[in-house]
């Protein structure tokens, strides 16, 4: 990530984080719905963003991110 949107508590807007990520707008969404991809943060409006923190951590691992959380709760759901 470039040190000019490096900024403690920065907002990324949908553009930026579809190029920092590689994925389409549709791939976000759907990840978002999955839980394998950060959450977005309400701007106002229809407007949203995502916390450059978060992108961080899902461009650490983006396979796995949310992998273990997401779906460890849905395997035990029939007990």
């Amino acid at each position: 990530m470039s040190d000019s949107i490096k900024m403690v508590g920065a907002i990324l807007r949908r553009r930026q984080v579809e190029q920092l990520v590689g994925l389409s707008r549709s791939t976000i969404y759907q990840r978002m719905k999955e839980g394998t991809f950060p959450p977005a943060v309400p701007l106002g409006g229809r407007m949203v963003g995502w916390r450059a923190s978060d992108i961080e951590l899902f461009l650490v691992d983006p396979a796995g991110y949310g992998a273990s959380s997401s779906k460890s709760g849905e395997e035990h759901g029939d007990d």
